[in-house]
């Protein structure tokens, strides 16, 4: 008898979901935003995306948010500046979605709803580049997002919470087009949101870890 109860802790603990693994976000405090320099791209909001995805003991779900106009700034070929507006009262779940749409409108009202973006009172995230770099790979800096060509640091302005974030992604520009991807994780109590974070709350925990990704479209 005394194995079966860590036998079954350790069952438990290997069921419980976690964040997906990606790299995660360096995150401090906010810092001076600078205008960008060179020629400004809009960013196209008919394909561009932000995905999240929350975690917890008896699972995950995925939903993504649409963008407002947006714009980033390049000279030569580099990044340079820019701000990226998301409209948070388009936050859709699309894991429940085909299945049920009850449980979705639910998912989707409670994660609208004050104890987390508290969107009647903050419609719009931001964030803002504070900086671009070319990412240099280096011993015990290895990074899971495939292709990594730059470092983007940027204020992310979630409710009432601004703090400065730095992560690898993919950059290319072709033909007048900038197309940028990343895919990291950022604790979510950092900005606020501390509802059902507590260890204890066993069953009932939602993961402080999210999960981001973006896709982001800019032309001329």
């Amino acid at each position: 008898m005394k194995y079966i109860v860590p036998i079954i802790l350790l069952t438990l603990m290997a069921a419980c979901e976690q964040a997906p693994k990606a790299d995660k976000a360096t995150i401090q405090d906010a810092q001076s935003v600078k205008e960008g320099e060179g020629r400004s791209y809009h960013v196209d909001t008919t394909v561009s995306v932000v995905q999240f995805i929350g975690t917890k003991p008896t699972g995950k779900h995925t939903g993504i948010f649409r963008l407002l106009e947006s714009k980033l700034y390049v000279q030569d070929t580099l990044v340079t500046g820019g701000s990226i507006r998301i409209n948070m009262s388009t936050l859709q779940d699309i894991d429940l979605a085909p299945t049920d749409s009850m449980l979705q409108h639910k998912l989707e009202a409670e994660l609208k709803g004050p104890m987390f973006f508290d969107i009647e009172k903050y419609p719009v995230a931001t964030f803002e580049i504070t900086g671009v770099t070319n990412f240099k790979p280096s011993v015990g800096n290895e990074v899971l997002m495939k292709d990594a060509n730059y470092t983007v640091q940027g204020n992310l302005t979630m409710k009432d919470s601004t703090k400065n974030i730095s992560f690898p992604a993919y950059i290319t520009r072709e033909k007048g087009v900038i197309r940028a991807e990343a895919n990291f994780n950022i604790d979510r109590t950092l900005w606020g949101m501390t509802y059902r974070a507590d260890q204890s709350m066993q069953d009932k925990l939602i993961n402080s870890q999210v999960n981001i990704q973006f896709k982001l479209v800019a032309k001329q």
